[in-house]
């Protein structure tokens, strides 16, 4: 009796052991999966992108007409008389390949200006948040905000219902909503 007792002893140790084994691995198996499901379904598929620059300054710069406030050249107020009606009307697109405004001016008084009266403002491909070229090759240096856009430029061509020498110079455009 004790043969077998020791013989039904083993074979269900054999085969709890076996069974232990098997539903172990399931268990750990089953586990995985589910962790690993839980793990990538808390993941979105697609990250929102972030903001282009350029289509924030479209936005910035296209809300409405901007008014000058101040105007200098080569340090020297001018805004009175020829520029104290001036205004700049900007347009542009968002989400274009190479990003621009076209501009558009009103309120000439006077007779000196270093640009035409519509022409178009490209985005620099290297910094596009301060700085616009000019489609008669001026390079531009900006700043705006939701009130404010500011413009410098060196202009050296010839005058836009002016003499070039009136128009020559550092030229520095303040303007308002």
């Amino acid at each position: 009796m004790s043969f077998f007792y020791s013989f039904d002893f083993v074979k269900f140790r054999f085969v709890f052991k076996t069974l232990t084994m098997k539903l172990a691995f399931k268990t750990i198996f089953i586990l995985g999966v589910s962790c690993s499901l839980l793990f990538y379904s808390g993941c979105s598929s697609k990250h929102p992108a972030p903001p282009v620059i350029t289509d924030l300054q479209i936005d910035l710069l296209t809300k409405s007409v901007w008014k000058a406030t101040a105007v200098t050249k080569d340090g020297k107020d001018v805004l009175s008389p020829d520029y104290s009606s001036f205004t700049m009307t900007l347009t542009g697109t968002k989400g274009q390949t190479a990003p621009f405004v076209n501009f558009t001016t009103g309120g000439r008084t006077g007779t000196k200006y270093p640009w035409a009266t519509t022409g178009k403002l490209t985005f620099d491909a290297t910094n596009p948040a301060t700085t616009l070229g000019r489609d008669d090759g001026v390079t531009v240096t900006y700043a705006a905000t939701a009130t404010q856009f500011t413009m410098s430029f060196t202009y050296n061509g010839p005058g836009f219902n002016a003499r070039t020498g009136v128009v020559t110079g550092l030229w520095q455009f303040t303007f308002s909503h």
